[in-house]
C-alpha cells in the first residue's frame, strides 16, 4: 500500500484535470498526433464551410435584389428593343443575361412569315434561354457540395477521433494497471473534444446546405417563370410578324 500510494498521488497531482487546465488548447496540446490531425481537419472544415456559407448569403441576397430591380425595369412599359438597348453591356443579373440571349437569338433569326420557320425560331429561343438558366443555376450552386461534404463526413471524422481517444484511455489503463480517473481522463477528454468538434463542423454545414439549396431552387423557379413570360411575349411577336 505504501508503494502504490505515491504513484497514485503523483498521477493525481500531475493530471490536467486536477490542475484545472482542461482548456481547448490544453486538450489539443496533450493529444497525440492522430487526435491533433483529426482536430485540425475538423477546424479547417468548419472554417471552410463558414466561408462558403457567408459567400452564399451575400450571393443569394444580391440575386434577389437584382432580380427585383430587373423585373421592375422589364415591366416598366418599355418595348423589348428599348430595354435591350438600355441594358447594353450591363449583364450582371442572370435575368438580364437570359433576356439578352433571347433577344440576340430573336434578332439574328429575323422576322419571317412562314409558320414553320416561326415555330423553329421560337424553339431556338427557348433552347437558348434554358441553356443560360442551367448555366446560371450551376454558377449559383457552386460551393454547395463543400457544405454537403462537410456535413456528411465531419461526424465520422469526429467519431474516429472519439474511438482513438478511448483507445488511448484503455492503453493508459493497461500500462499503469490503474483505473483511477486521472489515468483515463486525458483519453476520454480527447475523445469527447473530437466528438464536439465533429458536431460543431457538421451541424452548421448541414443547416446552411439545406437553406441555400432551398433558396437557389426558389430562385431557379423565379428565373424559369421569367423565361416562360419572355418566351410567350416573343412568341406573340413572331406570330404577329415581328
Amino acid at each position: 500500500m505504501s508503494l502504490i500510494q505515491p504513484l497514485l498521488t503523483t498521477s493525481f497531482v500531475t493530471s490536467p484535470m486536477v490542475t484545472g487546465d482542461y482548456s481547448f488548447w490544453s486538450l489539443f496540446m496533450m493529444s497525440d498526433w492522430v487526435i491533433k490531425a483529426v482536430m485540425l481537419i475538423l477546424v479547417l472544415a468548419s472554417v471552410w464551410s463558414w466561408v462558403v456559407a457567408i459567400d452564399k448569403f451575400i450571393m443569394v441576397r444580391m440575386l434577389r435584389r437584382r432580380a427585383t430591380q430587373f423585373e421592375d425595369t422589364f415591366w416598366s412599359g418599355r418595348t423589348l428593343d428599348e430595354l435591350n438597348a438600355a441594358l447594353g453591356k450591363d449583364m450582371r443579373d442572370p435575368m438580364a443575361r437570359v433576356f439578352s440571349a433571347a433577344m440576340r437569338e430573336y434578332n439574328e433569326s429575323g422576322t419571317v412569315k412562314r409558320v414553320g420557320s416561326q415555330s423553329a425560331t421560337h424553339e431556338r429561343i427557348d433552347s437558348v434561354m434554358n441553356l443560360v438558366i442551367n448555366r446560371e443555376l450551376a454558377k449559383a450552386e457552386k460551393g454547395l457540395p463543400v457544405l454537403g461534404t462537410v456535413a456528411s463526413i465531419s461526424v465520422f471524422i469526429g467519431l474516429f477521433g472519439t474511438v482513438w481517444g478511448i483507445m488511448n484511455s484503455f492503453r493508459a489503463i493497461a500500462a499503469s494497471e490503474n483505473t483511477n480517473l486521472a489515468v483515463v481522463a486525458p483519453g476520454i477528454a480527447e475523445a469527447l473534444f473530437a466528438t464536439a468538434l465533429g458536431l460543431i463542423a457538421a451541424i452548421p454545414a448541414k443547416v446552411f446546405y439545406d437553406m441555400y439549396l432551398t433558396d437557389i431552387d426558389k430562385y431557379g423557379g423565379r428565373l424559369e417563370g421569367y423565361a416562360d413570360e419572355l418566351s410567350a411575349i416573343l412568341g406573340r411577336k413572331l406570330s404577329n410578324g415581328g
